[in-house]
């Protein structure tokens, strides 16, 4: 029987898809991103463990209240490609159920990456950087595990949303936003593109687990820059 861990259930999410949005967070993340503000999710052991059946059952106790808004079920993490079959199975019972699927992820996972898309009506992907060295400095991957999944995305034809973490001094250059824009334009089905501000506020977790913080000393994110920012990258793809 398959199962899977899950670290958490949210019932309102506002910013996880369109309309209100039931959110699963999977426990597990194959990435040691320098800003996470969830490194609760790391370890794979951790979590509470669900069939699929279990899995939907909860969610289709919000039902009634995503439904009416076109909201849906978005799965997030942790990073959600980490457990394929149980993702694949909840996925297909989300489908015979009628309701709108969203993936929250890196695209860093195990593969099956063709069988989930069939089932999936949008993925939220978070670009972390543009090239090899920076991929392998912020996250501890290599940054192939990204290009496999955006293959299999362009193939799919997938609906995408695609956000970026905007650090300063390690993502906040025009030609690092010159390049993010080259990987967009490479990319079918892009529906919207965000630039999100990096922040501080998951720091006190690393704390309590005893962990290393290691952009301590980096400021959140300046707004104004964030904004230029935002405006090169939507000339560089219009041109």
């Amino acid at each position: 029987m398959i199962k899977g861990r899950i670290h958490s259930i949210e019932s309102m999410g506002l910013v996880d898809g369109p309309g209100i949005r039931t959110v699963v967070f999977f426990q597990g993340c194959p990435l040691r991103c320098a800003y996470c503000h969830n490194p609760d999710t790391w370890n794979m052991q951790g979590g509470m463990e669900f069939t699929p059946e279990e899995l939907l059952k909860k969610i289709l106790r919000f039902k009634p209240y995503f439904e009416k808004s076109g909201g849906g079920v978005t799965f997030s993490g942790g990073e959600v490609l980490l457990q394929p079959d149980f993702l694949l199975e909840i996925l297909k019972l989300c489908k015979e159920n009628n309701i709108h699927t969203t993936l929250d992820t890196s695209g860093f996972g195990l593969g099956k990456y063709d069988e989930i898309l069939k089932y999936t009506d949008l993925v939220i992907l978070d670009i972390k950087h543009v090239d090899d060295t920076g991929y392998k400095n912020l996250t501890g991957q290599e940054k192939k595990g990204l290009d496999e999944f955006l293959k299999a995305l362009s193939k799919s034809g997938t609906k995408l949303w695609i956000r970026h973490v905007v650090v300063p001094k390690v993502t906040d250059s025009e030609e690092h936003i010159s390049k993010l824009a080259h990987i967009i334009k490479q990319i079918d089905n892009v529906e919207k593109v965000e630039l999100l501000p990096y922040h501080t506020l998951g720091v006190n977790k690393y704390d309590k687990l005893g962990l290393d913080y290691l952009l301590k000393d980096t400021s959140p994110m300046d707004k104004d820059k964030l904004k230029e920012l935002e405006s090169l990258l939507t000339r560089l793809l219009l041109c």
